[in-house]
């Protein structure tokens, strides 16, 4: 029988089996008994950022988690990213915080102000993954609540004090081997992301991780919870813009790397700087732009758009292959910003997004790889083509690691 002909939720209950049941890396047993290793294969993960908790109004996606739980492992997803909110959940856990929207703009998150208990949510949500077989990388946007606590936040001791909090509780309730790994912080130092940081020099934050300053925090935070939870993979995302840059970086103290790659921010953010879309998050004025100019630009001249992502990620591949370092990235591969909107098409946008798979995943360095940003439910348009997203995983899962990066902790993670 062909998978379209196994009715839905039987074919997401012998999927949810079969994840749960995954042989750890390296173990296995051959003919008679003998042991054999089975070769780690990437794994295909979603970013559900905040949105996992912020939108569960009636219609906004996520209001019936073990049904898009379901449906992402339809899809072929087998591991997810979200927000674990550390410095909220580290300061008051049951507390009901008042969140303010990072932008209405977008379809990310919640558009106006709302309101989250984040515990026990976070726990029942990792514990409805840890059922699917499905891995949880927890990573945190430090969203701004009322009190903008995050401005607490005053030196790498006090974020690292906080995520130990949160994983000190996860292990309480058992979870903490559903977790891949811990990203500390979204596309450090981002200005919108991590405001309680001031890099030297100041001006220096989307792309600017790269930094003494910079460095040394991450390296003080990463190391003190690895002190603690020695298990678990810790690194900090960002975007490498300039990979130059890594350039004799002492990358030591992370396990595995986390850069965000679009063909959009390419050479200098040519794409959209030809669209005239500048990342507005409180008007529309940029989606009036690409409506009018983005997939026009694409379809003019396809092939060197397309050539644009694939240098793109094979330069970045390159730049980090000397570290030893596992890469995943988890926000990828067209465009930034997209969504459901009049006279905008996702046909190609997934057309750059397969090749950003196809690029990455030949490399073997990635050992966890997104189809796009825009794998949840609350994108309708590209949600809904379960085909697409189920060919794309399962060429992701298909793939090969490079046998250089078997014994890193990331990888020996993947099996778990």
């Amino acid at each position: 029988m062909s998978q379209a002909q196994i009715p839905r939720r039987e074919f997401i209950r012998t999927a949810a089996c079969a994840a749960a049941a995954l042989t750890p890396i390296g173990t296995g047993a051959g003919p008679a008994g003998a042991p054999t290793v089975k070769p780690p294969r990437p794994r295909a993960i979603t970013m559900w950022d905040f949105s996992w908790i912020e939108r569960r109004w009636p219609g906004a996606g996520y209001e019936d988690w073990p049904q898009v739980l379901d449906e992402a492992l339809e899809r072929g997803y087998d591991a997810i990213r979200i927000d674990a909110f550390p410095h909220l959940v580290g300061t008051a856990p049951e507390k009901e915080w008042t969140l303010l929207p990072v932008w209405y703009v977008q379809d990310w998150g919640s558009p106006a102000i709302n309101k989250v208990r984040l515990q026990p949510a976070l726990h029942e949500f990792i514990g409805l993954c840890k059922e699917r077989g499905i891995m949880v990388n927890l990573s945190s946007w430090y969203r701004e609540d009322v009190d903008d606590t995050r401005m607490r936040i005053t030196s790498p001791t006090v974020q690292a004090e906080q995520w130990k909090s949160v994983l000190a509780g996860i292990k309480e309730a058992g979870l903490l081997d559903a977790i891949l790994c811990v990203d500390m912080c979204n596309e450090w130092p981002g200005a919108v992301w991590c405001p309680f940081f001031r890099n030297d020099p100041p001006e220096l934050t989307w792309g600017g991780w790269h930094t003494e300053t910079s460095q040394r925090w991450m390296r003080e935070a990463s190391e003190s919870v690895r002190r603690d939870f020695p298990e678990l993979p810790v690194s900090f995302s960002f975007e490498p813009r300039d990979v130059s840059k890594l350039v004799g970086a002492d990358l030591g103290y992370l396990d595995f790397a986390d850069p965000h790659l679009w063909m959009a921010q390419a050479n200098g953010g040519e794409f959209y700087q030809l669209s005239d879309y500048k990342y507005e998050r409180f008007n529309l004025e940029g989606y009036k732009s690409f409506v009018e100019k983005g997939e026009a630009l694409y379809r003019s001249k396809p092939e060197y758009w397309q050539e644009l992502l694939r240098q793109h990620i094979l330069k970045t591949a390159a730049a980090f292959k000397s570290f030893k370092l596992p890469l995943m990235t988890t926000e990828c591969w067209g465009v930034v910003d997209f969504k459901d909107w009049p006279l905008l098409d996702w046909q190609w946008v997934k057309e750059l997004c397969r090749l950003g798979v196809e690029t990455a995943a030949g490399t073997g360095q990635w050992v966890a790889i997104a189809t796009s940003n825009f794998a949840g439910p609350q994108f309708r348009g590209m949600w809904r083509d379960v085909q697409w997203h189920q060919s794309a995983n399962e060429l992701i899962k298909g793939s090969a690691i490079l046998p250089e990066l078997h014994g890193t902790k990331q990888v020996q993670r993947l099996g778990t």
